[in-house]
């Protein structure tokens, strides 16, 4: 692979304007596919296997035309204090704003309150129901302008109005945060690499690649029915990335040229050996990326081959247009320790000549941990363990209304409501009786009805409502619990254990859904996928790595070592996001469980950046043991070389990652949280302490492979052992000059 990735990284420097030319028509491709594409539309959101699902399938096909998947909105009134909702000026304010909303053209209904019984029993706040014929994401803004236009109207009346329900959902967006990481890692590139023109690389690439994906994903939208938060992640992984696969292969560089090899030569030679294990890194996040699939939701697989899409671009750019911009870029960018004019590169030189050079912090810290590994390896992980033990009160969920800022209407009107009506008024449970396999229908719906009155944690159960041929009823349960509480969860569950009993008796078939049993049955599935994703993804890592390494424990100390990293950092989001440590740092107004897809997805994410860092360190660990070094030696030199780019790289998609917490999703605040500080967690504590620690308790151990393992695995030459036996191409050597 690496005389491959050697001659790729030659031709993209000689032939510099062909794959200029290819990228930016790409951009340029994608940019115009976005801007022409229709909006994105409904994101349905299905749970193949779950009951929750089959209901709702089930609705659509017995009650057709009452679009089961069309956007709601809950108009929430309150009448001043002293006064009720059933004075008559305020009842006629009410029935005003009823009949606006009803002239809607996208409107498929609206409960007056008054003929609902939806006024609370002390009078004080009453609500209308409105259902739309189309989703929350495909509303026409001139609906959504009504809707707020009829509320606002009633509040110019003299009643508290919020509106709660998705009709009001806007795009998510991420805030000036992500500009500051963006400016953050811009810092460290240039304090990095000492010169602007050197920094600004990665970064023009990075941005390149993110824009052809997220691109991509906004022209596809429509027609694959991608969310936004789909193009977010999508856009947080492809810059992490992107920018560090630059920032290796442009460090490589600059350390040929400081061997005084030839521009074009240490371009080739950069891509050859950096590149092998970016392909490498790239391949273990786009394994961990796609494996999502096998939780079986469509909307968490089609987030993760986005994600995966992106950052297989980021390797492509990473092998092809970085040795295109070092052709363009010549003698502005400078061999390893030396810096530019602009940051005092010539002062520096001038003062340092005569005199022998320094140790740099990573070859002292290796040769410090290679001195001192038990200590290093007790104390690692004992940190972490202490970071990773609030994961053990880890409760999961999804997020509805209750979890929205209290600076949203739709917060306001969830008060409202479990205020006038109880907690679990904001999460009625759907329960769909299927009799047509029933001799008497009408006699099932009774004994479901009955059944479901006498458990606990029922505040109410509304009448039995039949479809046209009489066969499928709906019936609304009312918890006493809010919607992401256990004892609702628990309600579920003996709603449908009494309906077993009721299908025994009576042929007819009892199945629960709405929001709050979907997100139910979400968290079950995800927790059942776990054990099986974890098997799946780091077992073929683990074959990748044995190809890599070729050794068996070092890929088996590398899968351990993430393992620390995901707990402690899934203890630090419960920490922060479910007990509220630093919440008001973090902009987290509102603590609860922790989201049901968050443990999965961090442990596809994180692994495979992990396996980043594992593989760009111990790559020039073992490039050095195979050339002859020992492995205590090998350690230090592999530190000495790659311990100052990969803190880089680690401070860099920190930031990126942390660019994300202000985001105005909960989904995409966790997410960029829980990333970061595991980023933090893998790099500087993992493979920073841990791994050389390991590293030198094993010694010669470490690289052991059974031979006829050895003799069985593909050569793919990650070290570049290929290029040192074939020498420079070029008889003439040009020395590099500043």
């Amino acid at each position: 692979m690496a005389t491959f990735l050697y001659k790729l990284g030659r031709l993209a420097f000689r032939r510099r304007h062909f794959v200029a030319l290819i990228w930016v028509a790409l951009l340029t491709l994608a940019g115009v596919g976005a801007a022409s594409a229709p909006p994105a539309g409904s994101t349905s959101f299905s749970i193949p296997g779950t009951e929750a699902q089959k209901a709702f399938d089930l609705l659509e096909e017995r009650f057709p035309g009452q679009s089961a998947d069309g956007a709601t909105a809950r108009v929430v009134f309150k009448a001043p204090d002293g006064e009720k909702m059933t004075d008559a000026a305020h009842r006629a304010t009410v029935e005003k704003t009823v009949g606006e909303l009803a002239d809607g053209s996208e409107v498929a209904s609206v409960a007056d309150p008054y003929k609902a019984d939806a006024v609370s029993k002390d009078g004080t706040i009453a609500y209308a129901s409105v259902r739309y014929d189309v989703s929350g994401m495909e509303l026409e803004e001139s609906t959504k302008d009504a809707l707020e236009d009829a509320a606002q109207q009633a509040r110019d009346a003299g009643l508290t109005v919020e509106v709660g329900g998705d009709a009001l959902q806007a795009v998510p967006h991420t805030g000036a945060t992500e500009i500051i990481g963006i400016a953050v890692a811009a810092v460290v590139l240039v304090i990095t690499f000492g010169s602007l023109v050197a920094a600004g690389l990665p970064l023009l690439t990075a941005l390149i690649g993110v824009g052809i994906g997220v691109s991509t994903i906004t022209a596809l939208a429509s027609a694959l029915e991608l969310g936004s938060t789909t193009s977010i992640l999508a856009m947080m992984i492809g810059l992490a990335v992107g920018i560090d696969y630059a920032l290796f292969i442009v460090s490589r560089y600059r350390a040929e040229l400081a061997e005084g090899r030839e521009r074009e030569e240490a371009a080739g030679r950069a891509v050859g050996t950096a590149g092998s294990a970016v392909v490498f890194a790239g391949l273990t996040v786009v394994i961990a990326l796609v494996g999502l699939a096998v939780v079986n939701i469509p909307m968490l697989t089609k987030m993760g081959v986005a994600a995966a899409g992106t950052v297989a671009i980021a390797v492509l750019i990473a092998l092809t247009m970085i040795p295109a911009l070092l052709g363009y870029a010549g003698r502005k960018v400078k061999p390893a320790g030396e810096k530019g004019k602009l940051l005092g590169g010539a002062r520096a030189a001038g003062k340092n000549e005569g005199k022998p050079a320094k140790a740099n912090l990573g070859t002292r810290w290796a040769s410090f941990v290679v001195r001192r590994p038990v200590a290093v390896l007790l104390l690692g992980v004992v940190g972490l363990g202490a970071a990773a033990v609030p994961a053990t009160s880890l409760e999961l969920g999804l997020p509805d209304d209750g979890s929205q800022p209290t600076s949203t209407t739709q917060r306001r009107a969830y008060d409202l409501l479990s205020e006038g009506f109880g907690p679990g008024f904001n999460g009625p449970l759907m329960v769909v009786t299927d009799a047509k396999g029933s001799d008497d229908p009408q006699a099932a719906f009774t004994e479901v009805t009955d059944e479901i009155k006498g458990l606990k944690g029922v505040v109410a159960v509304t009448p039995p409502a039949p479809n046209k041929t009489g066969d499928t009823a709906t019936i609304t349960v009312i918890p006493d619990s809010k919607p992401s509480s256990v004892q609702t969860e628990d309600l579920v569950h003996a709603i449908r254990d009494a309906g077993a009993d009721v299908k025994s008796a009576t042929g007819a078939e009892v199945l629960v859904t709405g929001s709050t049993a979907m997100n139910i049955d979400v968290s079950q599935k995800l927790n059942d996928a776990l054990v099986p994703y974890l098997v799946l993804v780091v077992g073929l890592a683990f074959l990748l790595l044995i190809v890599v390494f070729r050794s068996i424990l070092v890929p088996l100390k590398a899968a351990l070592g993430f393992l620390l990293s995901v707990l402690a950092a899934l203890g630090a989001v419960v920490a922060v996001f479910q007990w509220g440590w630093l919440s008001g740092l973090m902009g987290v107004e509102e603590t609860g469980p922790v989201m049901s897809m968050m443990p999965i997805f961090m442990v596809g994410v994180v692994f495979g950046l992990a396996m980043d860092y594992e593989v760009f360190l111990v790559t020039r660990m073992r490039e050095a043991y195979v050339h002859g070094e020992s492995p205590s030696q090998a350690v230090v030199t592999g530190f000495k070389h790659g311990a100052r780019v990969v803190t880089a790289a680690a401070v860099i998609m920190m930031a990126v990652f942390a660019g994300f917490i202000g985001s105005s999703e909960s989904m995409v605040k966790m997410i960029g949280f829980g990333l970061a500080i595991a980023v933090f967690f893998d790099a500087f504590v993992v493979r920073m302490a841990i791994v050389p620690a390991v590293l030198a308790l094993l010694g010669k151990k470490a690289w052991w492979l059974p031979r006829w393992l050895d003799r069985a695995l593909p050569n793919v030459d990650v070290e570049g052992e290929g290029l040192r036996a074939q020498g420079d191409p070029d008889e003439k050597r040009e020395l590099v000059r500043t």
